[in-house]
């Protein structure tokens, strides 16, 4: 059976999607820890993240670091953190949140109810700002 993220890449779950190319894409979590909060997911179906291929695992880096850019840019935090976990879904994705401290990565304080309109203006705002640093990819 598919898993979530299959589901929400083959559209037939709804998702903000920020960003798609031929690997990967990106799109805000539905209980997001922090306004601004972006999965990064390949395309394929691939449980544990060391199973990457090397060219995909490089990849999913590099659109991170492009997202963490603009996520930076519009949220403004201290940092962008990354962390891979992987055991909510089981579908690789590496997690984008913008913090201010080190408490902002709790995910027991995800927001379960974030509202549509927030989630709609965030997704737009990086969008907006990968758009501003020429990238192609951007989706919608």
């Amino acid at each position: 059976m598919a898993s979530l993220f299959t589901r929400i890449i083959d559209g037939e779950l709804p998702g903000r999607f920020v960003w798609k190319d031929e690997h990967c894409v990106a799109f805000l979590s539905i209980a997001p820890v922090r306004p601004g909060h972006v999965l990064v997911v390949p395309r394929a179906e691939i449980d544990h993240w060391i199973d990457c291929p090397p060219a995909l695992a490089a990849h999913l880096m590099t659109v991170s670091r492009t997202l963490g850019e603009a996520i930076q840019k519009v949220f403004r935090p201290e940092k962008v953190a990354l962390t891979i976990l992987g055991l909510e879904v089981r579908h690789t994705h590496l997690h984008l949140v913008p913090i201010r401290t080190e408490a902002d990565m709790r995910f027991a304080n995800a927001d379960e109810n974030a509202k549509p309109e927030d989630m709609d203006a965030a997704a737009e705002s990086i969008r907006t700002a990968l758009r501003e640093a020429g990238c192609a990819e951007v989706a919608g």
